[in-house]
Parts: C-alpha cells; structure tokens; sequence
C-alpha cells in the first residue's frame, strides 16, 4: 500500500477509553497513550502498566529510535535511506545489507512465490508512472509504450537475497518495500514493548496493527474495520481480533479519475495497470502484521473469488469487502469467523 493509502485506510480505534486512565490509586494499572510520526504517516500506541519504568515519555523515546532506525533501512523517500542507496546502484553486484533489511526483502519474495507474484515488490517505477509514488508526477495514464518499458524493469523473480546481500539481476530494478515495511515496523514495536516487560498493548502504524493483552478491566482490544467509503468514515464491523495483528488494504481513497474512469493506487504487476474489479477491501488477521500487511495487498490484487479460495486454502483470516449493485457486501473465510462480534 502506498504512503497515502496506509494513512487513509487507518483501522478505527474503538478507544473506549480515550485519553481517560482507568486509576484507583498511584500503583493502579493505567492505559497509557503514546503517538507520533513515521514512515510518512502516524503511530498510535495503548500499553497497560502500573511499574512507574513505563513512563510515556521513556516509551516513546525508545519506540522513536526504533522506527527511525527501520525509516532510515527501508523509506523510499529518505534519499539517504539504505535501500534508496541500493536502487541508486545501477549494478547486478551484490550489496551486503542490514539484518532488518535483509528478513523483510527475504519474506516479500517468499510471500511473491506464494502468490504467483501478486505481491511484488519491485513495482516502485509503474507505481510512480500511475502517479501512486514518492516522485509526485501529475496524476495521468501512462501510455502503452510507458508501461512496458516500465514492466521490463520490474519482477520480483530479478531480485535475490542471501548471506545478508541483496541482488539485482536487471540494473534499474527498484525495491520499494511499501507493502510489507509498516506491518514489519509494527512487529518490531511490539518486540520492544515486550522486551520492556509491557504485557498489555495496541501498536498501530498507519493502519497496521497489533494487539496482546487487554485493556483495564481484563476488557478485550476491540477494532472496527472502516467501510470502504472515499467520503466518510464509518464501521463496517467490529472485530476482536485477540493476540493477533490485524492489516486492511483497500481502493477507496488513493485514486484519481479521468475520462469517467476510476484508476486505483492498487496496481497488477502482471499487467502494469491499477485493478478493475469489484473487490474494495481485504482484511487479514494473523500473529505477523509483516505477513498481515502483505497478504492483504496480494488479496486485493487478486479479487473476491481468487482471495477467498487462497485464504481458505493457506487458513488465513480474511474479510473481504466487495461492491455488489451499488452496495458492500462481506466475505469471509473459516478462519475470520471467531473474530466476528
């Protein structure tokens, strides 16, 4: 999902809560709220503590080192950031990279195979020709002879890793790890809340999230899943998504119309252009936001019949939204059911 995409698509908090602490006395436990900025979008934190260790300010202190530490690994749009520098090389040799970098681009290429390059993460130059990308070009259809050209540098197939060195095997190849790197940022958050001996949280980042523990009161993590409406924002459903993460990808916000036709942020690598069908937003619950955020834009590529069978088949938790005769409607695999309220 694109920079903008990820923070239009934010799940909606069902914060019951609010900024209130839920306080008896000073030892009490109390929700805590830390948020910020990052990856071109805004992180929200909800932890549960009553060790006076977990100060706010100390959490947000860490958590910020953390995710300029992964901004500056993974952005497309920080110049200096290590995997701009490895697009800017125009060589097949390979480059010895972080350990960060190194597991995301190994599982987007495990997640590609998976899904017969539904997910492909080298589709940065015909997002950018589509107007979607950090370049800003103005918002137009790209010609055929733009696209295919563009095609021509892209494939996850012409991108290897291993023994911490990343490969191209076409010199313009360009990475942009967009799908995949906030879901990555989340997990690593979460790591680090627990590493901190904080039990009870919310992590979410642009949309991306995970979730452990309970709020005071032994009260369950409740999120809405947001309608897929480009005017308003509104619940389509509530979920309890329990000790999992949760990511939703979607074509109703980041898009642009010409000529009466709709083209979405969304885009086919096997055809350069944006999807066309009915199907307007996938969401994926499982223990990895990483994975979570990876599937559900593969989902969406794929449409409603073709995810619904791959979800059912790898035993992903999948709601998908469709737009049916002017209205939503819902589908769910096996594997969603127990998180619906």
């Amino acid at each position: 999902m694109s920079k903008v995409n990820q923070s239009s698509l934010r799940l909606i908090w069902l914060a019951l809560v609010g900024l209130a602490f839920f306080v008896s006395c000073s030892h009490a436990p109390q929700q805590v709220a830390v948020s910020g900025d990052t990856m071109g979008t805004t992180y929200h934190i909800r932890y549960v503590s009553a060790n006076p260790r977990h100060d706010a300010e100390k959490v947000k202190e860490r958590v910020d080192g953390l995710l300029e530490q992964i901004n500056s690994q993974m952005s497309t749009y920080d110049p200096q950031s290590e995997l701009s520098l490895f697009n800017k090389k125009q060589t097949t040799e390979p480059v010895v990279i972080s350990r960060s970098l190194e597991q995301v681009v190994r599982r987007s290429l495990e997640i590609a195979e998976q899904t017969d390059g539904l997910l492909d993460v080298t589709v940065g130059p015909i997002v950018n020709l589509w107007s979607f990308g950090p370049e800003q070009r103005p918002e137009r259809v790209p010609s055929d002879e733009e696209l295919a050209t563009a095609l021509a540098q892209t494939g996850y197939q012409h991108l290897t890793v291993e023994n911490h060195q990343l490969q191209k095997h076409v010199p313009g190849l360009y990475v942009d790890l967009s799908t995949i790197a906030k879901g990555y940022a989340v997990d690593r958050v979460a790591r680090l809340l627990e590493q901190m001996e904080i039990q009870n949280y919310l992590v979410e980042i642009g949309g991306e999230m995970i979730m452990k523990g309970s709020k005071p009161g032994n009260q369950p993590w409740r999120i809405a899943i947001e309608r897929p409406e480009s005017t308003q924002r509104a619940a389509q459903r509530i979920i309890e998504p329990g000790n999992n993460a949760v990511a939703t990808s979607g074509d109703y916000r980041n898009y642009f119309e010409q000529n009466g036709i709709r083209y979405s942020h969304i885009i086919d690598p096997r055809t350069g252009r944006p999807v066309q069908h009915n199907l307007v937003s996938v969401t994926v619950v499982t223990d990895s936001c990483m994975d979570a955020d990876a599937y559900a834009t593969a989902l969406t590529v794929m449409g409603p019949e073709a995810a619904l069978v791959f979800a059912e088949a790898q035993q992903l938790a999948v709601m998908l939204i469709a737009r049916e005769n002017g209205e939503f409607k819902e589908y769910t695999s096996t594997a969603f059911k127990p998180f619906l309220q």
